[in-house]
């Protein structure tokens, strides 16, 4: 996060309330970062072009923009008298986490805030939303609100997998302390740092820390295989330099242990990663991440692998215009 731009994805810059705004100064406040305020506008226009003269969908498209920017005006002006320094930008483009994710990459920003779809997620792979496929395609980190409170010397959580038992990329987890520890200080906050201690039937990665983790698992019993992944963690806590106090080893299923720990500690941020082999990061946001991700009751910071290969950048798809199927009312 060295760029120091946050990127700030509004919704809807009318709403009478702003739930994600103090968050989103306080992030750039503490990272020394200027602040954008992006809305993408993404509704298709139902225009009769029978009944409107020449010049008509360009003066709409003008009044549509000219009500957002006066509001992003505004919030802007709010983030400025916090000792932000702040912009906006809007742009016609879809979907939105499309256009969120190229605006964020195309100005170098290090970081996109967003906020978290309100309601129940009964079957969200038939369900596309926002919130999740920004998880699911941004290179950028991402940091999802899930509550509106400002945060006040937060403990941050680093959730990490050190013996690599389920398949993460060998620096990921050196990437979530590092951006735990880079938040925590900005914020004032404390880092904290779990691993959910649950092997998979492949046991330890052999090429990671302890050396007894060459050991074929199956040679071992489960006891044997969670008492390897302790060492490998050990190892990990004293290369980080994160104190014993603050480094906690928890047996059990990270669906169940992370939300767990995090109540307890009363966590303002847990910092996860995903994991964004081809093909398959939309396999893991939408099954095991994503029940975590439902059940903790505070933000997430979510962080890829780098290089996180994604397409080329696009432009922007304009503005949907077209023909209703009925002839408009006057």
């Amino acid at each position: 996060m060295s760029d120091r731009r946050v990127l700030f994805a509004i919704r809807d810059p009318g709403a009478p309330r702003q739930p994600g705004l103090a968050k989103a100064i306080q992030v750039a406040k503490a990272q020394g970062a200027a602040l954008e305020l992006f809305h993408a506008l993404t509704e298709t226009l139902y225009v009769d072009f029978g009944r409107y003269e020449a010049g008509a969908v360009d003066k709409l498209r003008e009044r549509i923009e000219g009500a957002a920017r006066v509001h992003l005006v505004r919030l802007c002006e709010h983030a400025r008298k916090h000792g932000v320094e702040a912009d906006y930008s809007v742009e016609w483009d879809y979907p939105p986490h499309e256009a969120v994710v190229s605006r964020a990459v195309s100005v170098g920003a290090s970081l996109i805030v967003a906020e978290c779809h309100k309601g129940i997620r009964t079957r969200p792979w038939l369900v596309p939303l926002t919130d999740w496929e920004l998880l699911r395609t941004s290179p950028v980190p991402v940091l999802l609100l899930k509550n509106a409170r400002p945060y006040h010397r937060p403990v941050i959580l680093a959730a990490v997998d050190p013996a690599h038992a389920h398949a993460k990329p060998h620096a990921l987890d050196e990437r979530i302390v590092a951006a735990g520890a880079e938040l925590g200080k900005g914020l004032r906050g404390t880092l904290h740092m779990l691993h959910a201690n649950y092997p998979s039937i492949v046991g330890a990665d052999p090429s990671i820390g302890a050396r007894r983790a060459a050991t074929s698992w199956s040679t071992l019993t489960f006891e044997e295989l969670q008492e390897q992944e302790r060492a490998i963690f050990e190892e990990f806590r004293a290369r980080t330099g994160i104190p014993r106090t603050r480094a906690h080893v928890v047996d059990g299923n990270p669906v169940t242990i992370i939300p767990r720990v995090a109540g307890k500690l009363k966590a303002g941020i847990v910092v996860m990663g995903a994991i964004s082999r081809s093909g398959l990061e939309r396999v893991f946001i939408g099954n095991t991440a994503e029940r975590i991700l439902g059940a903790l009751p505070c933000d997430v910071l979510v962080i890829k692998p780098k290089p996180f290969t994604r397409q080329a950048l696009r432009p922007a798809r304009g503005m949907r215009v077209k023909m209703p199927a009925t002839p408009l009312v006057a």
